[in-house]
Parts: C-alpha cells; sequence; structure tokens
C-alpha cells in the first residue's frame, strides 16, 4: 500500500508524487500550519519539544496524523506502510516522537533534505508507533525530497534507524525494507522497461513500474507537463478502488494521491471517489507567525474541485494519535 516518486523535469522542476493505499476511507482534509507553533511528539513530559520554523500544508489522517504535506520552502514528507518496522528498544529513555508526529515534525523543522538527515541521525529522539483507529499497526517510513531533487528515506528496522540517502533515491514503496527493494529493482533494471515490467499490485511491482516510468516519461521544464506526467504514473502504480487482500497488508485500494511540484510550490490532491482535482499554491497561504491554523474540508466533499488557496477557514489543530494508556 502506498508508492512514492520523484520526477526531475528541466529548469529545476522537481515534483514529488504519491498514493495513499489502505482498507478504508481515512477522512483526509487539508490543514495549513503557520510558523512559531509549540508543538511535542506526544507523549507530554516524555516528548521531544521544539517550535515550529517553517509553516506547511498537510494532509491528515484520521484527524489523527500528518501523512503527507510540503512546507513552505518545498520540502515534502510522505508516510508510507511498511510491516518490517520495529522502534522500540527497552529502556530507551531519549525524548519521543509518536509516528503520527514524525512527518510533521521534519516540515515544521526543515528546509532541506541534508538538513534532516544531519538531524536525524544524530538520533536524539525514539519513535513510539501507535495503533490505527481500524486496529492496524501503525508501522510506517518516511519519505522525503526538496526542490534540489534530493531525497531521503528514514527506517527503523530492529529498532534500529537506516537512512538512505541519495538523490538517486527517487521511489518508495512498502515491503519489503529498502535495501531489498532496491535489489529487486536491480534485476527490472538489466530486463529494461521496455521489453517487460511486473504488472501486478505487489509493492515490488509497483517499485519497480515507478522506477522505469517516472524517468522514462517526458522530463519538462513545464510545470503543467510536469504535473501531469506524475499523475500519470501514480495512476498506474496505484490499486483499484474496492480492492483489498487481508492476508497481503501491502495491497490495498488507492483512496487518494497527491502531487507537489517542488518549484513552483503547488500541492495537489485527488481523491480517486471524485472526479476532479484539488490544488493549493503555497504562494497564497499566510505562514506567519499567529496567522492561526486553517483547514480545507475534504472529508465528505467529494465534489470539491479546482484552487482552494483561498477556501481554508480558521480551526482548532487536531490532536495527535497516541498510544493508548
Amino acid at each position: 500500500m502506498c508508492t512514492r516518486a520523484v520526477y526531475f523535469g528541466k529548469d529545476n522542476q522537481t515534483v514529488t508524487g504519491r498514493t495513499m493505499d489502505w482498507k478504508e476511507e481515512m477522512h483526509t482534509n487539508l490543514w495549513v500550519f503557520p510558523r512559531g507553533m509549540s508543538r511535542n511528539g506526544g507523549l507530554g513530559d516524555a516528548s521531544l519539544t521544539w517550535t515550529s520554523r517553517y509553516g506547511s500544508l498537510i494532509a491528515s489522517v484520521y484527524e489523527g496524523g500528518t501523512a503527507d504535506g510540503m512546507n513552505e520552502q518545498g520540502l515534502v514528507a510522505n508516510l508510507l506502510y511498511l510491516a518490517e518496522s520495529q522502534y522500540h528498544v527497552e529502556q530507551d529513555t531519549r525524548p519521543a516522537i509518536v509516528i503520527t508526529v514524525w512527518a510533521q515534525y521534519v516540515l515544521d523543522q526543515f528546509a532541506t533534505v541534508a538538513e534532516a538527515v544531519a538531524e536525524i541521525e544524530k538520533e536524539s529522539f525514539r519513535m513510539v508507533p501507535v495503533v490505527a483507529p481500524n486496529g492496524a499497526e501503525g508501522t510506517v517510513h518516511l519519505a522525503i525530497s526538496d526542490p534540489s531533487g534530493d531525497s531521503a528515506i528514514f527506517e527503523y528496522i530492529n529498532g534500529e534507524l537506516k537512512i538512505h540517502h541519495a538523490r538517486e533515491f527517487q521511489v518508495m514503496t512498502n515491503s519489503p525494507v529498502f535495501d531489498e527493494q532496491l535489489a529487486l529493482n536491480r534485476y527490472w533494471q538489466q530486463i529494461g522497461g521496455t521489453v517487460m515490467l511486473p504488472g501486478t499490485n505487489r509493492a515490488a511491482d509497483r517499485f519497480a513500474r515507478a522506477s522505469f516510468y517516472i524517468n522514462a516519461c517526458h522530463q519538462s521544464d513545464q510545470a503543467r507537463e510536469a504535473v501531469a506526467s506524475v499523475f500519470s504514473v501514480m495512476r498506474n502504480v496505484s490499486v483499484p478502488r474496492g480492492i483489498s487482500t487481508p492476508d497481503q497488508p501491502n495491497i490495498s485500494t488507492t483512496i487518494w494521491r497527491t502531487v507537489s511540484d517542488q518549484k513552483n510550490r503547488v500541492y495537489f490532491f485527488e481523491n480517486t471517489a471524485s472526479p476532479s482535482l484539488v490544488w493549493v499554491r503555497l504562494s497564497q497561504l499566510d505562514f506567519s507567525e499567529g496567522a492561526g491554523v486553517r483547514k480545507l474540508t475534504l472529508d465528505g466533499n467529494p465534489d470539491l474541485a479546482g484552487d482552494q488557496s483561498t477556501s481554508f477557514e480558521p480551526s482548532e489543530p487536531f490532536q495527535f494519535l497516541v498510544p493508548a494508556v
């Protein structure tokens, strides 16, 4: 479930796309968070604390977590499912961040991938998982990209942080872990996508298709063409609505897609139950300290369409999901 890919167009036209694949609707809405917000990792006195340096536009899940978004510097964060994730380390007393807050922490604090990697690799905090409202284990990994095309993948495997940091790490899906995905993809690169590509909904097959198509499609300097190309790749690796395989946790319906134009700071959202796109121009959002939190209600409003940059309404921020006491 879920696929992410980064497109390198001409004239610094960098665009990141992702699918959100899940077995049920996640009641997603879009939120604007300004600079200067006091934040914490979700576990009270045991939490890491910070004040947001950058404003961000994010997509929430279950009104309890940040799953996707872009900040005012063009840094994009995409949270995807990974069954192999293991965070817990016995007797770990470092300040905590609940996984529902992880992507928001990155968007709040960093302008570039290099900045985020330099701080996160210090391992000054610990990750704490949470169970989703439907009872699913919240095991995830995080991909980030910036307008330069730089990327990083963060995974916690057997309690250890693994970071893959390079421009070449354009694609992420789900299981197996990223090292193994790269090995599998090398096989398909040898065959060549013009000869044959794997066509199932399995994560490894989606990885191979996304890796080939994101570079095979026209690398344009035009924003419209670049965004359209990324949407076409994301649709190619999507899972049809109504499909969910209980014994295959990495195969679920694609419920929405996002595409982030990082050069022009435009965020596109596509609900697969809707005939239309929604987009937001970050240049038209007020991220200044004290500007207040604002919300664009997508849940229950599938006919919303077009530029919604001025349609956000003041709102209290949602509360991040945390582990049950």
